[in-house]
C-alpha cells in the first residue's frame, strides 16, 4: 500500500511533461499567428495581383 501512495505522490510531483506542453502552447500560438497574417496579407495581396492584371492587355 505504501508503494502505491509514493508512486501517486510521485506522479503528482512530477514535472517532466509540463515543458512539452509550453512547448505545444507556443507553437500553436505561433501557427495562429501565421495563420491570422496570411489571411490579413492574402486578400490585398489577391487584389492587387487582380488590379495588376485588369491593366494589362
Amino acid at each position: 500500500m505504501q508503494k502505491l501512495l509514493t508512486a501517486i505522490a510521485d506522479l503528482v510531483h512530477d514535472d517532466a511533461g509540463v515543458t512539452s506542453i509550453e512547448y505545444a502552447l507556443l507553437g500553436m500560438l505561433i501557427a495562429i499567428a501565421i495563420v491570422g497574417a496570411v489571411s490579413a496579407v492574402g486578400d490585398s495581396v489577391k487584389s492587387m495581383y487582380e488590379l495588376i492584371a485588369s491593366k494589362m492587355p
